[in-house]
This record gives structure tokens, sequence and C-alpha cells, in this order.
């Protein structure tokens, strides 16, 4: 990217004011835009002030966009507003934070991406790459804002990345290992259409040369059929059956497998391993084989997956109560992701779910709540969508509507009794009533503490 002259950057959260600082230290002249008024901003309209920064904000915050040639998104807004098409049919470069950390850095990148289970197994990477001695630096989606280090970051190092499709969207180069998990509907909300959401995806892997990696879900059809468009070399891997070719990573009787060249190498007994649920096979998996292509021991890939219980918010453990088993499961932003939790977890659930719309249909969560669930509580804008897809799959049971998450809570205790298990996993984004899912979680977890 060419950061002479002005720059545009719009949206200022974490990662595109860590972006500003990064280009006002290079002499870049940057214009922020905003959507909320300055005085929502709070401590960081001040520091784009004593930045240099001009600042625009409320209605017409993309109007600037017509000055301008260079032009940074935050990821996860529309890409088809016509403020930004205008700008791109007059030639502007559309980008964002992620691609210039990828333009930039000197280190071998791993990428991960997928609906469900990245954030997982970009954790997983990034723990197995640390303790096999390497340098290591997690971003993207998770972890530390890399823009303001990447030039530090030295060429013997390695960069993992968890990134989502809003970021994919927007970037012309791609990691040297590009991981891709599975895919399925979700994000409906921005993307355009599910063709757009699958194009965003494969850009992990369209800039790839010979040279490169791409690992991919052969128990996902659609996943496996991208091999036939990667120009990088393929490693399938599968938790049902061994996938084929020289390079692939699977399970056979019971033990996980690394083949590299022809050469097999038996890694872990699934006996071994703490995490739960099948989804975390193929997460473990996935990130076995990147890590093992980057070049860590046998050593370090058993040291971390037989300790490894899991990330914040994805089917925690919270605590147990009047022989109550309560679990956050916050993380859950999509249909596929509670699936994921309602087959890992134990009948009976009473399951709390709900949030804002991603425009996404629920119907994937009705087989596995009208067989596990016995109790369900809604919340959020999406609750009507969720109870006629659930009723249209047979579940039978009880539901309650809930005006917050208190209410989702106290109304979950009353329905419990010993020896069900409690579920958060909306299924639904956190943005009707919170700034994240963290924040959701937390608060979720704050509340079952709190019960006596």
């Amino acid at each position: 990217m060419d950061l002479q002259g002005r720059v545009a950057v719009v949206g200022v959260g974490v990662s595109n004011m860590a972006l500003i600082r990064y280009l006002v230290s290079k002499g870049v002249s940057v214009t922020a835009c905003d959507r909320h008024p300055a005085e929502r901003l709070g401590d960081r309209a001040g520091e784009l002030s004593r930045l240099g920064v001009r600042l625009v904000t409320g209605e017409a915050y993309l109007a600037p966009l017509a000055e301008h040639d260079l032009i940074f998104l935050t990821p996860g807004m529309p890409k088809h507003l016509p403020e930004i098409e205008a700008a791109r049919r007059r030639g502007a470069v559309i980008a964002g934070e992620i691609g210039l950390v990828l333009d930039l850095c000197r280190a071998p990148v791993i990428g991960v991406t997928g609906s469900a289970g990245k954030t997982t197994t970009t954790t997983l990477i990034g723990e197995i790459m640390r303790v096999s001695g390497r340098q290591t630096y997690v971003g993207g989606n998770i972890g530390t804002v890399l823009i303001e280090k990447v030039e530090a970051i030295p060429p013997e190092a390695i960069v993992v990345l968890e990134l989502s499709s809003f970021q994919l969207q927007l970037v012309q180069r791609s990691p040297h290992i590009s991981v891709i998990t599975n895919i399925s509907p979700n994000h409906l909300d921005v993307h355009a259409t599910m063709e757009e959401y699958v194009a965003a995806k494969k850009a992990i892997f369209r800039h790839q040369s010979p040279r490169d990696w791409l690992v991919l879900n052969a128990d996902d059809p659609l996943v496996r059929s991208f091999a036939a468009e990667a120009r990088s070399r393929v490693v399938l891997f599968s938790r049902r059956a061994d996938p084929g070719g020289r390079d692939a990573a699977f399970i056979r009787d019971g033990q996980m497998v690394w083949r590299r060249d022809g050469q097999e190498l038996p890694t872990l007994l699934l006996e071994e391993i703490k995490l739960p649920g099948l989804h975390n096979q193929e997460n473990i998996l996935a990130a076995m084989a990147a890590c093992y292509l980057a070049g860590a021991p046998l050593s370090a890939v058993r040291e971390v997956m037989t300790q490894f219980t899991g990330v914040e918010h994805r089917i925690e453990p919270v605590r147990v109560l009047d022989g109550v088993k309560w679990y956050n499961d916050s993380k859950a932003t999509s249909p596929a992701e509670a699936v994921a939790a309602l087959s890992t977890l134990p009948a009976p659930i009473v399951l709390i779910a709900g949030g804002s719309d991603k425009g996404i249909p629920f119907d994937p969560i009705a087989p596995l709540v009208a067989e596990k669930v016995k109790y369900l509580i809604l919340t959020g804008p999406t609750a009507p969508k969720i109870e006629e897809a659930v009723r249209r799959g047979g579940y039978a049971g009880p539901v309650r509507r809930a005006a917050d998450m208190a209410e989702a809570v106290a109304l979950a205790r009353a329905a419990a009794a010993p020896g069900d298990t409690v579920l958060l996993s909306p299924a639904c984004a956190s943005f009707d009533a919170y700034r994240n899912f963290e924040e959701r979680g937390r608060h979720f977890k704050s509340l079952v503490e709190a019960l006596q």
C-alpha cells in the first residue's frame, strides 16, 4: 500500500486506533470517521485531537471518503455502502488494518479462519509454537493488535492470526500457512449473500503461492472442494477417516496421526485429550497440521494438547451449584457454534439462547434442542425466530422469554434440577445488549457466581 498523502480511517475502535497511531508515526495525514458523536467516543476523541487527526462524526461521517484515495475500514462494517462503492469506482484503495499487517510482516504467518472453531484453533497453534521455543505473536481477531509491533517482529518469529470474513474481504496477501476449519452460514446481516461470505473466506488462500500451505477440513464438503482452486500445497484433516494424500492429519484406531511425505507419526491418543467435544477433535487436527508444517516438534504438540482445556466463553465451566452444572458458551454467536456445545454437553439441558440477528436460519439447532433441551429460555430480537425454528424441528418443551440476562439466569435457576446442565449458548451475536460476546459472557458468569 502507498501510505503517502492523506488517508481516511473509518471506525475508531481498538484496532483502528492502533492503526491511526501507526499512520501518524509515519507522517501520514489521517482523517478519522465514525458514526458515533464525538462525546460517545470518550478518551479516543481526545487522543485523536492530540495526534492532530481530523475527526468527522455523525450522519455524514462517510462524506470525507470522496477526498481520499486510501481508505481503511473497520472490519465489521458493510462494504457495499454507497460512499464506499463510489470511492471504489473512482479508484480508491479500500483496505483494512490486518491487510497492512500482512504487507509489512517479515515473519511467516499462520492464518486461521472458519465459521466455528477458529479461536480455539488459533489459540492452540499459538501455544504450541511458544512451547516449541519460537518467538510467537497471536493477533487478528483475538490477541494483540499487531500493527504497531509488526515492523519489530523478526523474520525468525512466527505470527498466528485469527481472521474473520470481514478482515479477509480487505486483504491482498495470504498467510504462508492458511487453515480453514469449516464453513456454514454466518454474518449474513453484513455480507450481501452467502456467496460473498464464502468468497471472503477464500481470500485466506487466494493469494498464496506454490510454496505455501493450505490446511482444509476434509469432513466439510464445501471446504474440501477448495483444494481444486488452490495454487498452494494442500493438507487435509479429518476426524472420520484417512483423507488420503502424502500429507494429512487424521484419526485412526483412537489415535491422532500426522502424515508428512508419506511417513506417519502417531501423535496423540484421544483419551489423552482434555478438550471435550468432537468439534474440538477437528480443531486439534487442524492445529496439529499447521504446527508440524511450521516446524514444531512432537514434544511441543503433545505438551499443549494433553493440557489444554479450552478458551474463555467457549463451553467454559462456570460452577456447580446444587448439583447443576453451569456453562458459559457466549462465543457461540452462530447456530453452528451452538450445535457444537449442545452436541458436547449431556442432557437434560436448560438452554439460554438469543440475541441480535445475523440474518441466518436457526434450523440447525432444532434437532439437538428437541433431543437434549428440557427448558428453553430466549432473549433478544431473535427469540421469535428461534422458537419458531425449534418448534418446527420437534421441540415440545417449555419456552420462556427473558427481558435480560439477569432474568434468564433466574429462570434457569428455577427450572434446573440436580443432574441438569444450564448452558448459555446464544447462537446469535450480542449487539442487542452488549458490546461483544466477551462482555455478555462475563456478565453471565458474574450472575451465576452470585447465586446463593
